[in-house]
């Protein structure tokens, strides 16, 4: 055949087809153009999930006449003064997002520039109409309508309109995250998806960037974020981090922005799955919004269609940084544990109440960890008669009855029950339940905490500082130990016999089937061997014979800990039990085991009095 060039409505229906993969692209390109138009307020329409009308409406800076004509030719484009593709400063820049738009549908832009009359120009499936004038305000209206309507296949490919209009809110939120001086609505001209007005702060405070962000990711996460703020090699990490106890079943709140470009990048994922693998079960996903500043020539941002990936020179820097950054920070929460768990506490006990959303069998804090929350009921009417019982009561002659209007200000304790100390965050052990939890009583409040949680945490930070200091100290067992267990797994075991003796553990083959343990950590105290053992071994056939240990350091130490802590169901004395709070309160991650689920529940004595009509 004949090499022929191609018309040019066919050139941009194909590049549409690269660009433009379904409305939220096109709503994607719109907000774009507006932010980097200077708009301070951003509103978005779609009808029909985007299939019938888009429409974009900003306050910027707006087009003349002859900048309409050029913006709907195929790379023209206002953005790259310098043709430099090595610096780019704003979030559009190839000129053909406009032009494939109207290649696909019925486009419309109308637009003005401050001190000047507005004007309009059209395009219908490639075919550019005149500039005409039209009455507008300053800045710009683009309308997109019947969207694909010159490419009907592209249209079968299409979602329900409530998908197609979640993926335009989820762009909207993103691009909104890293813009919070920009005011943004999302809606079907009907009622709002979504709605964030501009800080009053616009010069991008923490405050004001942890606002937008709880406006997109809930004020859960606001409540319970930490502060990130790192640099490594001229590139800089800021953002907000979640506690580990508040996390998610999936990677859907996890947020990268590469100098304020939203991207979705397996960079992202693997780095925060590396900085919180000491905190969270398999299956377990914490909220984070990070925010890369790096030198435009270090980022390559021009490797993708749709510009949602970005390539940098070094990963391993930024990787490096994006670990480091969330581990410091996580480092420095301590004890800490999310408010949800409180909330999910309190709100199990109010009569027909349910749970906050993520709790139980779906999220929250872990699989696990909010099981009975939403089971449990207190009958209805409880709540009531409390607060009946407990109201202010009157003398026949109306007056009130002394001491009965108010909570006491202290509760008198016997000689026996330690006082809290306004210096332990974690109060003074008051009693052991179900020989499981401990009771503590603070200043504020009483807080529960699950023994055998919060030991395991920290066993596993005494291991991990006994190992990097090279200091594992050992314990002989009076007799060895022999377990059974089949072949393969007695034979993955011994392979790895000098790398569990750098971690404390001696062990050895012991005829077929078998192994024999000599020596354990000592920080196990007295554990159950043969069950670790068994658990180590199935930790190998995961780990593979390709990764030695120490690149699983965590997996293993995890498992070793679980082990070596003290269990449900022994009984320890008010010594033992304050001796756990102290630990507690000056050891890192101390708020979550290593599963992620939370090692105590704190409760706020202003809400146990609510529970009971006192407030």
């Amino acid at each position: 055949m004949t090499i022929r060039r191609l018309p040019e409505t066919i050139v941009n229906q194909i590049a549409a087809g690269e660009v433009i993969e379904r409305p939220a692209s096109a709503v994607k390109e719109l907000v774009e153009n507006a932010i980097d138009a200077g708009a301070h307020r951003i509103d978005v329409v779609l009808r029909d999930g985007g299939r019938t009308l888009i429409a974009v409406t900003d306050d910027g800076s707006g087009m003349t006449p002859d900048e309409l004509g050029l913006a709907v030719e195929r790379h023209a484009t206002s953005k790259l003064p310098d043709n430099d593709l090595t610096h780019i400063a704003t979030l559009g820049f190839r000129g053909e997002a406009l032009p494939s738009i109207g290649s696909v549908s019925r486009l419309s832009i109308a637009s003005r520039i401050a001190g000047s009359d507005g004007w309009q120009i059209r395009v219908e499936g490639g075919r550019v109409h005149e500039v005409q004038p039209t009455p507008l305000t300053t800045g710009t209206r683009v309308e997109v309508r019947d969207l694909f309507y010159a490419t009907p296949a592209r249209l079968k490919f299409l979602k329900t309109e409530r998908t197609e209009m979640d993926h335009a809110v989820d762009t909207v939120q993103r691009l909104a995250m890293a813009h919070p001086a920009i005011s943004f609505t999302v809606g079907d001209g009907e009622r709002e998806r979504f709605a964030s007005a501009a800080t009053a702060d616009l010069g991008g405070s923490e405050d004001a960037l942890l606002r937008r962000l709880s406006d997109v990711m809930g004020r859960d996460f606001a409540d319970n974020a930490l502060t990130i703020d790192a640099e490594r090699d001229g590139v800089r990490l800021t953002g907000h981090a979640g506690l580990p106890t508040l996390n998610r079943n999936t990677t859907k709140h996890q947020y990268l922005f590469v100098n304020g470009r939203p991207v979705r990048d397996r960079l992202l994922t693997g780095a925060v799955r590396g900085a919180y693998q000491d905190f969270l079960a398999r299956g377990r996903h914490p909220l984070v919004a990070l925010f890369v500043e790096i030198d435009p020539e270090l980022v390559d941002v021009n490797v993708h269609p749709a510009k949602a990936e970005v390539r940098f020179r070094d990963p391993g820097v930024v990787r490096g940084l994006i670990v480091g950054g969330l581990r410091h920070a996580l480092a420095a929460a301590g004890h800490r544990a999310s408010t949800t768990v409180a909330d999910a506490a309190l709100g199990a006990f109010r009569p027909g109440s349910v749970p906050p959303s993520g709790f139980g069998s779906g999220g929250g804090y872990g699989g696990g960890a909010g099981r009975g929350f939403g089971s449990s009921r207190v009958p209805q009417g409880l709540a009531e008669a409390a607060a009946q019982y407990f109201a202010p009561q009157e003398n026949a002659d109306g007056t009130a009855i002394p001491g009965l209007d108010s909570a006491p200000a202290a509760v008198a304790l016997g000689p026996d029950v330690a006082s809290p100390d306004a210096d332990y965050p974690l109060g003074a052990a008051q009693a052991q339940l179900h020989e499981t939890y401990i009771v503590s009583q603070t200043n504020n409040g009483l807080v529960i905490v699950d023994q055998h949680a919060a030991h395991e945490r920290l066993v596993y930070e005494r291991m991990k500082a006994a190992l990097a200091n090279g200091e594992v100290a050992r314990q002989g067992l009076l007799l060895p130990e022999v377990i059974d267990m089949d072949e393969a797994a007695a034979d993955r075991l011994a392979a790895r016999a000098d790398e569990f003796a750098e971690l404390g553990l001696v062990l050895e083959k012991f005829g077929t089937g078998a192994v024999v343990v000599r020596e354990v950590p000592a920080l196990l105290g007295q554990s159950d061997v043969a069950g670790l053992i068994r658990d180590l071994a199935d930790d190998l056939s995961e780990i593979g014979a390709a990764h030695t240990l120490k690149e699983r350091l965590d997996d293993v130490c995890g498992t070793m800990a679980c082990h070596g802590s003290v269990r449900a169901g022994r009984r320890l004395n008010r010594d033992e039990m304050n001796a756990l709070l102290r630990e507690m309160e000056v050891t890192p991650h101390a708020g979550q085991c290593n599963h992620g689920r939370p090692t105590f529940v704190e409760l706020n004595l202003a809400d146990i009095e609510r529970l009971f009509g006192r407030r």
